[in-house]
């Protein structure tokens, strides 16, 4: 899938655990988990807006497009 999930990276640069952040958002663990292993199919603009806040990020930081070769 061309759509890349960097919330790992977004992680790391607020030194913030998975579990932290999927307590502040508001889902389960393993709902994240399937987001930052870009196996998700859509996810709900109250969970970006969500993770955004959390991260204190733009929805760009989180979510890349890079084309199939």
């Amino acid at each position: 899938m061309p759509i890349v999930v960097n919330i790992d990276v977004m992680l790391a640069k607020r030194k913030m655990s998975a579990t932290e952040l999927a307590e502040k958002v508001g889902i389960t663990l393993t709902n994240l988990s399937i987001l930052k292993t870009n196996k998700a199919k859509a996810i709900r603009f109250s969970t970006l807006e969500a993770l955004c806040e959390a991260l204190d990020c733009q929805p760009a930081d989180i979510l890349a497009y890079q084309i199939e070769e």
